[in-house]
């Protein structure tokens, strides 16, 4: 078996048979470490028989084996594997370190300092909660507003509160306003002078404080949580109890120092999926000794129906967001692309941005003097057979519909989601159209109806791409001088014909054969547009 020891000697890696060790700057790391040339995730370990095997994910500065650089490497006992520019050496243990479920740990008071310095720590799981208030005994004076005659009416009242408060968090659906009974309740159960909630941010993986308050305006003075224990309760997965923080040596620090913090309380807040999603933190500022083993076990199972709380509301916040996503582009984009862009923040607000795009028109030669003759549930029946094919050969490609406009159709490439070969897949669809509309017009022949003819004029330019309308109704559409020139090349394409300009030619890695025509002459333009008619 082998470990990995800091060449400093101030950090240790123990590895564990079967388990890959994710070594990162990220707190969420399973082993963090804070370093500037450590990238968020950096590197994998796997114990094996012969040593440890590393593998580089990507990282900025890179891993090296005994100075040189690898993406993947097995180390042996003695080899010196740096993170960047942080050493460790592989060394070998008689046993795997196991973290035992409780780890008391009693530290003596340095001379003359006031009380004395007890630390317990307890690991969190997200089924650890109330097994663990059933199963423990009360131990000091604890600070819960919990009275009873005996220890068995004891335990059901603290049940009975858990269940209440799962009750009346499962109502909260509003996010912040979840976050603020998770600290009422605090106040309410347990005799603190602080309560804080820090939850991990998305991307970068930073202890983010939500809320803080006090019970007094003198507690709710200080806001900041003692990094020192908000790191170790993360890292580390355990739930923290300290008493005279001040004084101990595993918390020195100016934060607790400043902040005049003696007696602290700090639990994870562990996802369904055995992943952070922040801390629940209290402290007194003032009694030493103040919370006992039983304060700290109901600590746990509170935060553990908080986190839950925290989940469900951010999935129904979620799931609100898609579903009003998905009502209003549902229509306009293939399903798959729509319930990639309902699961992206913000894609329902007003505005956009400018992009470069491939615009695609489409148009039925003929349509209005053939709809003179007939009927209105005629001319229905063929729009709607018509539409529905050429919409799913839009959405085949990766395109997004923008638009119906009488017997025309506007498709547009590159937003809101771009792909490298946007103008290959829109000119794959003109083709594939104008193949479908020839099957069509067999069929539509053979039963005595008439035929179509359409023309597809494709552009490429930056435009304008966003969301616009008001707030009940948007629409996703693209505004600029590049959709006027598509527009433009299919008023003049014959019937089954696809014409393309030079700026959209230059963007094919895979181009058809094309001829040139006359440049086209267009509104707003000193200089004529080159224009190709795609070979068939």
């Amino acid at each position: 078996m082998f470990k990995l020891l800091s060449t400093t000697g101030e950090q240790a890696i123990d590895l564990q048979p079967g388990r890959t060790i994710v070594v990162g700057r990220a707190v969420t790391s399973d082993i963090p470490i804070y370093d500037p040339t450590i990238s968020r995730r950096h590197a994998e370990l796997i114990l094996t028989d012969g040593g440890v095997k590393v593998k580089d994910v990507g990282s900025s500065n890179g891993t090296f084996l005994n100075g040189a650089r690898v993406t993947e490497a097995v180390a042996a006992e003695n080899d010196v594997i740096t993170f960047g520019k942080v050493a460790f050496r592989v060394k070998g243990v008689s046993a795997p370190v196991q973290r035992p479920k409780v780890v008391p740990d009693f530290t003596s008071p340095k001379p003359g300092a006031a009380g004395g310095t007890i630390l317990r720590q307890l690991p969190v799981s997200v089924s650890g909660g109330v097994p663990a208030i059933v199963d423990a005994s009360p131990s000091g004076a604890s600070h819960l507003k919990v009275k009873a005659q005996s220890l068995e009416e004891r335990r059901e009242k603290k049940l009975s509160l858990l269940l209440e408060i799962s009750k009346e968090l499962s109502k909260q659906q509003e996010f912040d306003r979840l976050l603020d009974k998770v600290v009422d309740f605090t106040f309410q159960i347990m005799n603190v002078d602080r309560v804080s909630i820090l939850l991990l941010e998305e991307g970068s993986g930073e202890l983010v404080p939500r809320i803080s308050k006090g019970r007094t305006a003198q507690a709710g003075a200080a806001k900041h949580v003692p990094q020192s224990i908000a790191r170790k309760a993360v890292e580390e997965r355990v739930a923290i109890l300290s008493d005279n923080a001040a004084a101990d040596e595993r918390f020195k620090g100016k934060s607790i120092l400043i902040q005049s913090v003696r007696s602290a309380m700090c639990t994870p807040l562990m996802g369904t999926d055995q992943q952070v999603l922040g801390i629940l933190y209290v402290d007194n500022l003032t009694a030493t000794h103040s919370f006992a083993d039983e304060d700290l076990e109901f600590l746990i199972a509170f935060g553990s129906l908080a986190a839950v709380g925290i989940e469900n509301s951010r999935r129904s916040e979620r799931l609100r967001r898609e579903a009003l996503v998905l009502s209003n582009f549902q229509r306009y984009f293939a399903p798959n692309l729509a319930a990639q862009i309902a699961q992206q923040e913000g894609a329902v607000q007003l505005g956009g941005q400018k992009r470069p795009v491939v615009i695609f028109f489409s148009d039925i030669r003929g349509f209005t003097t053939m709809s003179e003759t007939m009927g209105p549930d005629d001319i229905a029946t063929l729009l709607t057979e018509y539409f529905t094919e050429m919409v799913e050969i839009v959405f085949e490609h990766g395109g997004t519909l923008d638009k119906f406009m009488g017997d025309a159709i506007m498709a547009l490439w590159g937003a809101p989601i771009a792909h490298e070969d946007d103008a290959d897949r829109a000119m794959r669809c003109g083709v594939d159209q104008l193949d479908a509309l020839d099957k069509m017009n067999k069929k539509w022949k053979a039963e005595g109806r008439p035929e179509l003819g359409i023309g597809i004029g494709i552009n490429f330019g930056e435009v304008f791409a966003g969301n616009i309308g008001s707030d009940r109704r948007l629409e996703y559409t693209v505004i600029g001088d590049a959709v006027n020139t598509a527009s433009r090349l299919c008023s003049i394409a014959g019937p089954n014909e696809i014409l393309i300009s030079e700026a959209f030619y230059e963007q094919l890695k895979k181009p058809p054969k094309v001829e040139a025509l006359d440049p086209i002459e267009l509104k707003g333009r000193s200089k004529k547009v080159p224009v190709y008619r795609m070979k068939r």
